[in-house]
């Protein structure tokens, strides 16, 4: 799972493998090793309606509506997307999508990428 961080955007892109684990757990995470710390990023199903984010504990938390896991690893629907607004009217846009094979060439292992529609 791949994480782009922009101001008060999240994007995460996850590989055909991720989706499905996801689909079938309700949960993926990743992290990063420092020195001092580990920063992590994860995306967990739950009883919500629209996309949710929050940050604690080193963790960037992705909240994913329960329903939208049951066929996303196998229909066409590439992503969802929301403006969430905090507690504090604070809005944070939310993408979390299907990864796909770039269409530049580039040194990434794209072998687990779903196929690019415009190729």
């Amino acid at each position: 799972m791949k994480i782009r961080i922009k101001g008060n955007t999240l994007r995460y892109r996850l590989t055909k493998s991720e989706v499905e684990e996801f689909c079938r757990t309700g949960y993926y995470k990743e992290q990063t090793e420092f020195p001092t710390t580990q920063f992590m990023y994860e995306l967990k199903a739950g009883e919500v309606n629209t996309l949710e984010a929050d940050f604690s504990n080193n963790t960037v938390t992705v909240l994913f509506p329960i329903e939208a896991t049951k066929d996303w690893a196998t229909n066409s629907v590439v992503g969802f997307n929301n403006v969430f607004k905090t507690a504090s009217d604070i809005e944070i846009g939310i993408l979390i999508e299907k990864d796909f094979v770039c269409m530049d060439e580039t040194v990434e292992d794209q072998s687990d990428n779903y196929p690019n529609p415009k190729a």
